[in-house]
């Protein structure tokens, strides 16, 4: 339109048009505590209209304190999600940037993991991902502008015992994520991929209690109780960062004009990351055996 100017996606928090100031629109899932929190409220302190999305919107309450607007989603619910996009646009006209956080990591080992629990975390970690990408894709694609961050981990790229079904899923989340980027790079949609390492948040505790759960009086116990408690010992501000490292990256990676492929974050997260890329699979398999022994 002759006349009209806009920033690049993401930069400055805002568009500019005929002089008047529209601020971006970003949903964040997976909102209601840890690394989602975080990241609702560092986009809404730097000037982002923000929704932020969880099953529990009763514990979003101090988001909606601070500006954000929250409201109930389900990402293994299509009509959820459906109904959650169409408010979006209805409300707001446009989604700037899709951050993808929902997730969770149940452990346990495969021979004993319930088939019915390794396809929830597919349809939390990958499929829920998957679905929302579908349906803010055309509305980014018409404006030739958007960008997704997709919340993966530094276990897409190492793997651990008794974590398969987990390690899978964020494996999977890093393929889908390469190869969207340039899927929609023509249609001017980035991809980005943030790559967490240790984080303090919920996701410890679970991954814990589930791996000891399902090993209890089965040949993998001693192996589950010995991993437990070294995923204890690292849940500590000494040995992971806390969420904001995570949202500090989603930010730089949506402010930017042209963002990186992917942004590890937090503690250890690229000294990882680079030492798989070195590291021979027998050389990490030693590693991450002496790491479990006990």
């Amino acid at each position: 339109m002759a006349g009209a100017r806009s920033s690049e996606p993401g930069a400055g928090g805002g568009d500019t048009a005929y002089g008047v100031r529209m601020t971006k629109v970003a949903l964040i899932t997976g909102a209601s505590s840890g690394i989602g929190e975080s990241i609702a409220l560092h986009l809404v302190e730097s000037g982002w209209t923000v929704y932020a999305v969880a099953r529990r919107v009763e514990r979003m309450a101090a988001l909606e304190a601070r500006g954000v607007i929250p409201f109930a989603m389900d990402v293994t619910d299509d009509a959820s999600m459906v109904a959650g996009i169409d408010r979006i646009i209805t409300e707001q006209g446009q989604v700037d940037a899709l951050v993808n956080n929902a997730g969770y990591g149940s452990y346990g080992p495969v021979e004993h993991v319930p088939i019915e629990e390794a396809r929830r975390q597919f349809e939390v970690n990958v499929f829920g991902l998957a679905r929302l990408t579908q349906l803010v894709t055309p509305h980014m694609r018409t404006r030739r502008r958007g960008r997704i961050v997709n919340i993966s981990s530094i276990g897409g790229k190492i793997y651990e015992p008794l974590g398969a079904w987990y390690h899978a899923t964020k494996f999977a989340v890093e393929g889908f994520s390469d190869s969207l980027r340039i899927e929609l790079a023509p249609f001017g949609i980035d991809v980005v991929i943030v790559e967490p390492g240790p984080i303090i948040s919920e996701w410890n505790t679970i991954a814990r209690e589930s791996l000891v759960e399902r090993s209890v009086g089965t040949a993998y116990e001693d192996m589950a109780r010995r991993m437990a408690v070294m995923f204890e010992r690292v849940d500590t501000p000494r040995m992971s960062s806390g969420p904001e490292a995570v949202a500090e990256k989603v930010l730089k990676a949506l402010e930017a004009t042209n963002p990186a492929a992917r942004y590890p974050a937090g503690k250890g997260a690229r000294a990882i990351v680079t030492a798989r890329k070195l590291l021979p699979d027998r050389a990490m398999d030693l590693i991450v055996h002496q790491a479990f022994k006990g």
